[in-house]
């Protein structure tokens, strides 16, 4: 009970943290959360740790990100990603996180977020 309760409560947050994101990247934001939380009800112990771990930072990072929105007015959100992160992807990973990249570069109205 206590790891649903956790998984809840951060899956939560993150739905609250994705309100002060741009309407478009919030959309994706949101979207892509809940198929990853979806995906990932039935994965193994170990799966479990690196899923929480990842999201709560993830977490940490939004929120420092949109916390310096309010000090500057141009902030970009997001993060580079580690080559070595990038090498341990499977494939399927790496086609993923290509089509989420390609959809938050999509100009807004286009269509590609949806």
């Amino acid at each position: 009970m206590p790891h649903a309760h956790n998984v809840r409560t951060l899956y939560k947050l993150i739905l609250r943290l994705h309100r002060g994101l741009p309407e478009e990247l919030q959309f994706l934001g949101t979207k892509y959360t809940q198929e990853e939380f979806r995906r990932h009800k039935n994965c193994t112990p170990h799966e479990v740790a690196v899923f929480m771990k990842e999201w709560s930072n993830y977490a940490i990072v939004l929120a420092q990100q949109l916390g310096a929105t309010r000090a500057a007015s141009r902030v970009q959100f997001g993060q580079t990603l580690p080559g070595e992160l990038l090498d341990n992807l499977r494939d399927e990973q790496i086609v993923q996180l290509y089509e989420l990249m390609e959809a938050a570069r999509a100009p807004k109205g286009s269509g590609k977020e949806e």
